[in-house]
């Protein structure tokens, strides 16, 4: 496999979108170049995926992305429908880019060594291989690429804090109807007594008279 400062292979190949894309075509830019072994397989269609959300951070960091894999035009075309990608497929049916970067080789799969892909993203500019993620870990490795593109991750965290500020106002509301109702009873007895004084002043007026 092509380590870093190594001269990056030239190539020209068929594209899912049309034409032919090259290594030529991403002068100025960091082109983020990854392997993968299938189109619609699980751990391929995250990444594809991985890649399609952070493509708007990518680019802005000044990079560029293209998938390679063996599979057909056609096939690349019904993966970005199906999964709604946005990135660009190239396809290489006789392996020559997988093996000229080495990207093909030997792996081990369910305890057994086999020859295939070998998952791997290589990041180019000017010509030189800067960057390479070897054996890649496909949960995670769009921000990693993000990051040594010297990029930041969208923040997620201010829907985070809106959760919590909608349960005081509710607690404050409960307490406050019952000051009022405890202030009326006592109110209604006073009135009640002062009726009896004027009646002992009468008896006493006829006391008099006699």
């Amino acid at each position: 496999m092509l380590k870093e400062g190594d001269k990056a292979p030239p190539f020209n190949l068929e594209s899912d979108a049309g034409g032919k894309v090259s290594l030529r075509d991403f002068g100025g830019k960091t082109l983020v170049l990854y392997f993968y072994p299938r189109d619609n397989t699980p751990g391929c269609t995250r990444q594809a995926q991985a890649f399609t959300a952070t493509k708007g951070a990518i680019e802005r960091a000044g990079g560029a992305v293209v998938g390679v894999s063996r599979d057909s035009l056609k096939s690349h075309a019904s993966f970005r429908e199906k999964c709604g990608l946005g990135i660009t497929l190239v396809s290489d049916p006789d392996l020559a880019v997988h093996k000229a970067y080495g990207a093909w080789g030997e792996k081990t799969m369910y305890g057994k060594k086999v020859e295939g892909v070998l998952r791997s993203t290589f990041l180019v500019k000017d010509g030189k291989i800067v960057r390479v993620f070897p054996s890649v870990k496909v949960d995670g490795h769009a921000d990693a690429v993000l990051a040594a593109l010297g990029g930041a991750p969208a923040k997620a965290a201010p829907a985070a804090k809106k959760a919590p500020a909608k349960n005081p106002p509710a607690a404050k509301k409960a307490p406050a109807k019952n000051p009022p109702a405890t202030k009326k009873a006592p109110a209604k007895n006073p009135p009640a007594p002062m009726k009896a004084p004027p009646a002992k002043a009468a008896t006493k007026k006829g006391a008099a008279r006699k």
